[in-house]
C-alpha cells in the first residue's frame, strides 16, 4: 500500500462530504488488499469501509459541521468521503472520532445477524466467535441483558476481555472443533440457539453439533475457508437453519434500514456508554500497512483505526 493523491469526490443525490478524522480497519480491508474482496461496482475502490468526520456538504438532516460516524462501500482511507445521509448516524458527544470510526462495521454487522437475520430472542444461548474481535465485541456487548448464556471463542490471552464485555463463558479458540457443544451444554445446560461465525470452514461441524432445535447459524466470513462437510442429518433432524450474511453489498435501502434500526435501538446505549467501542490501537493514515500487519497477526483486541 502507498500514500498518495486521488481526485475530490463529490456527493450525489442523498450523499454528504465528510471530513474524515478517522476511519476503522476491518478485515475486509486486508482481503482487497491482496484482490479477494472487491468492491462493488461503481463504488470507490480505495480501502476503507468506515468513518468518523465532520460534515462539509450536508444532506438528509444532517448540517454542515456536524460530528458524523458512517459506513460507505470503499474510500474511507481519506481524507474527503462521500457517505450517504441514510448510512450516518451522529456520534454521541462522549466518543472521540476514533472511538466513533470503531463503531459502524463492528456494531451494524453484530446488529444485522443477531436481530435481523438470527433473530437472536430473550433468554436464549448464544455462541460468538472470535469474541475479542471488532465484531466479537460488539456481539458479546449486544447479547448482554438478551441472551441467558453467551459462550465466546478467543485465544487465551483474550478470555478476560471477552467476559468484560459481556461472555458468560470462553472457551480457547484450539478447543472449538472437538469441544464446542459440549462446552455449551456445560455453561447453559442446553445447546446453542443461535451462533455467530466470524471464522468459517474450520468452525461448520462443531457449529452444527453445538445447535439445538430449530438452532440458527449465521456465518460472515471464511477466514478459515470456504468449504466444509456439514451433516445433512443434523440438519435436518434438529432443523437447523444455516444463514449466509455479508453487509457491504447490500442494497443501499437495505442499509438504510439498518443504519435507522440500530439508531433506534441502541444508538442512545452507545451515548450513555453502557455499549462501547474497543479501539486497541491508532495509526496515523500513512502507516496503515502496519495497522494491516497488526490485524493480521490476530493481536488486537477490539477495533485498530486510522487517524487522518
Amino acid at each position: 500500500m502507498r500514500l498518495g493523491e486521488a481526485p475530490e469526490p463529490r456527493p450525489g443525490e442523498g450523499e454528504l462530504l465528510v471530513r474524515v478524522r478517522a476511519a476503522g480497519v476491518n478485515r475486509a480491508d486486508l482481503l482487497q488488499r491482496l484482490g479477494r474482496y472487491p468492491p462493488p461496482p461503481g463504488e470507490s475502490e480505495i480501502l476503507g469501509l468506515e468513518i468518523a468526520g465532520e460534515v462539509i456538504e450536508p444532506a438528509g438532516g444532517f448540517r454542515r459541521g456536524d460530528r458524523v460516524m458512517a459506513l460507505l462501500a470503499g474510500g474511507g482511507y481519506a481524507e474527503l468521503a462521500c457517505v450517504a445521509a441514510a448510512q450516518a448516524l451522529p456520534i454521541p458527544d462522549r466518543l472521540s472520532f476514533a472511538e466513533a470510526a470503531a463503531v459502524p462495521e463492528a456494531f451494524l454487522t453484530s446488529w444485522l445477524n443477531l436481530f435481523f437475520i438470527g433473530r437472536l430472542a430473550r433468554g436464549e444461548v448464544v455462541v460468538v466467535h472470535a469474541g475479542a474481535s471488532g465484531v466479537g465485541s460488539a456481539a458479546l456487548q449486544l447479547c448482554r441483558g438478551v441472551a441467558s448464556a453467551v459462550v465466546a471463542t478467543a485465544s487465551a490471552g483474550k478470555h478476560d476481555a471477552c467476559r468484560a464485555l459481556g461472555a458468560t463463558h470462553v472457551l480457547d479458540r484450539a478447543q472449538v472443533p472437538a469441544g464446542l457443544g459440549a462446552a455449551v451444554r456445560a455453561a447453559a445446560g442446553r445447546p446453542a440457539d443461535l451462533i455467530l461465525d466470524l471464522v468459517g470452514a474450520a468452525y461448520l461441524e462443531a457449529n452444527v453439533a453445538a445447535l439445538g432445535l430449530h438452532g440458527r447459524l449465521c456465518c460472515i466470513s471464511t477466514m478459515s475457508g470456504s468449504k466444509a462437510t456439514l451433516d445433512l442429518g443434523a440438519l435436518l433432524s434438529r432443523r437447523l437453519s444455516i444463514l449466509g450474511s455479508t453487509l457491504r453489498s447490500r442494497t443501499a435501502a437495505q442499509k438504510a434500514k439498518l443504519v435507522a434500526s440500530f439508531a433506534e435501538g441502541a444508538l442512545g446505549r452507545l451515548g450513555a456508554g453502557e455499549l462501547r467501542p474497543v479501539v486497541h490501537r491508532k495509526f496515523p493514515l500513512a502507516e496503515a500497512a502496519a495497522a494491516h500487519e497488526v490485524l493480521a497477526r490476530n493481536e488486537a483486541i477490539g477495533k485498530v483505526v486510522l487517524e487522518v
